[in-house]
């Protein structure tokens, strides 16, 4: 394993169905559209790059300017940011790899104090495609420069895992029972108790 790879809602963000537990409930309360499938028709345009995040809000209901508010209500899953900053400390680069809108995914990185322990992020409106497509992962490996047997990938859902196993990439199955806790001695045989101190996590 040359380089880990990391979905980011459920296993860098807490909410790992960040549309339902978070988006529609916050377009509703901010006055929004009420209608669920229509918010999601909306944010999956958005997430595959056909619309651009200030055409979602309008699509919904609410201006952009609401955008931060949102996103405010996005948290680190514990111990993600040991994790990755352990996997710097011993030079193993990781990227985030996501179903998502890029100037959304971008703000949260920057937000959490993350995005300067990433090595890179492809993100699915900027490639104009989601996983679990095939050609996400092949956009990984040339954006990368990794090949399929270098990389180490890690989600939280079972249809994504298998597809990148697909095309060769060694994949895990993220649990939040099990936690970073596990993974960090896993992948970088740092035991817990020996990680390094604390970062901010939200």
């Amino acid at each position: 394993m040359k380089c880990i790879v990391l979905d980011a809602m459920g296993v860098i963000f807490r909410a790992a169905d960040d549309v339902a537990d978070l988006l529609i409930p916050f377009v509703r309360e901010a006055g929004g559209s009420t209608n669920a499938k229509g918010i999601d028709s909306a944010y999956l345009d958005a997430s595959l790059g056909i619309i651009e995040a200030d055409d979602f809000w309008n699509r919904v209901g609410l201006a952009p300017s609401v955008e931060d508010n949102y996103l405010s209500r996005h948290s680190l899953v514990p111990g993600v940011a040991r994790f990755l900053r352990n996997a710097k400390h011993q030079r193993i680069p990781v990227w985030c790899l996501s179903n998502d809108i890029d100037r959304w995914s971008r703000k949260l990185r920057v937000a959490f104090d993350i995005e300067g322990l990433l090595a890179g992020a492809i993100i699915s409106s900027a490639v104009n495609v989601r996983k679990p497509d095939r050609r996400i992962y092949q956009f990984l490996l040339e954006q990368s420069g990794y090949r399929a047997e270098d990389l180490l990938f890690v989600d939280d859902r079972a249809r994504n895992v298998e597809a990148a196993a697909t095309i060769g990439i060694r994949s895990l199955r993220f649990s939040l029972d099990v936690g970073y806790g596990r993974l960090t001695e896993q992948l970088l045989g740092v035991p817990s108790k020996h990680a390094l101190p604390r970062m901010r996590e939200g």
